[in-house]
């Protein structure tokens, strides 16, 4: 008998895709602001500048990508990880450079940033994280039990999520300290974010973007970043932000302004932690599209009854003409036969 050919697995997660639909993996949304994550909101942030289809899958913070790494996007059966990668190769891709009008030296200078903010304002953001854990889950509002998918207890969770997440920023921490930030004290790693931000107002000015009037990828990795300080409970007491506020306002107006162009949809991602606020939903059903709809169903309901009356009386009509019919013959067979036998 001939052998049955294997099922090819699907290399990707979404085997279902549509094409050229991007499938973004991340983590789940928070009540201050869409992700915790910087990469994670950098590409999503990216994303809808782009004006690229997307959908954010909830996948409960149970995967990853081949590299181990969130986020990771999917897109017609094939999987991108990194959000520098993800970013350019989708750039490529659909002809979609937001940096396509700078110039050699505006390139340069974004460059110099986004490597100032990737390899160290997050870093010190991420210092003060993993010191303040209580206050980060506080500050950021994180329901763990909706985080992680979950049942257990908050408490429960909030112990484990503690230990795990201390474990995980002390072996980021190594790396840290290998690069020479995390060999300071508190104040100093702090003092060293405030000049990122001295540098980044200033080279931002009074313009509305860093390079003009339209956002670049600088734009989206600075509201990435900045998101993080800026959008944190004014109950939990945070060094940056304060300073940010008081020092860069220009940099709080430019959060702003991202915020209102690409996530009009802020409120219902907050609020409800709806991964796909960007996605039309179907229209509930309301009362009176309930009552149309049932009056509606009565009415062809009515016209298919009477159809089947009219065609029930047909068929009885032709069953009773048969049988006239069969009684006449019946009748004439009879006369014939008497006739015969006279």
């Amino acid at each position: 008998p001939a052998k049955k050919e294997k099922e090819v697995k699907p290399t990707v997660h979404k085997a279902n895709f549509e094409k050229d639909v991007v499938y973004l993996y991340q983590f789940t949304r928070t009540p201050m602001l869409p992700s915790i994550s910087p990469f994670c909101l950098k590409v999503e942030t990216w994303l809808r500048l782009a004006g690229l289809k997307y959908e954010n899958i909830d996948h409960k913070l149970k995967l990853r990508s081949k590299k181990g790494q969130l986020p990771f996007v999917e897109v017609n059966g094939e999987e991108i990880a990194d959000s520098t990668i993800i970013m350019k190769e989708l750039a490529q891709r659909y002809d979609k450079d937001l940096d396509a009008a700078l110039t050699q030296e505006q390139r340069n200078i974004a460059h110099a940033m986004i490597s100032m903010l990737e390899n160290h304002l997050i870093w010190v953001v991420l210092s003060w994280r993993s010191k303040n854990t209580e206050q980060m889950l506080k500050g950021y509002k994180i329901n763990l039990q909706h985080a992680l998918g979950s049942r257990l207890p908050n408490a429960l969770l909030s112990f484990f999520f503690k230990f795990q997440f201390s474990r995980k920023c002390f072996q980021g921490a190594k790396k840290v300290k290998a690069q020479g930030l995390g060999v300071h004290k508190p104040e100093e790693i702090e003092e060293f974010g405030r000049k990122d931000l001295k540098v980044l107002s200033e080279l931002l000015a009074d313009k509305p973007f860093f390079f003009g009037d339209e956002p670049t990828t600088l734009d989206c990795v600075a509201f990435s970043v900045l998101a993080q300080i800026h959008f944190i409970l004014d109950e939990v007491k945070y060094g940056l932000k304060e300073f940010m506020q008081e020092n860069c306002p220009n940099l709080v107006g430019h959060v702003s302004r991202i915020k209102e162009r690409c996530f009009p949809d802020w409120e219902d991602i907050c609020t409800k932690l709806d991964l796909n606020a960007h996605i039309p939903k179907p229209e509930p059903e309301t009362k009176e599209n309930k009552e149309g709809a049932d009056t509606e169903k009565t009415a062809e309901q009515e016209k298919n009854e009477s159809e089947k009356e009219l065609e029930k009386d047909n068929s009885n009509e032709k069953t009773e003409k048969k049988e006239e019919k069969a009684e006449k013959v019946e009748e004439n067979k009879e006369k014939e036969e008497a006739a015969a036998a006279k």
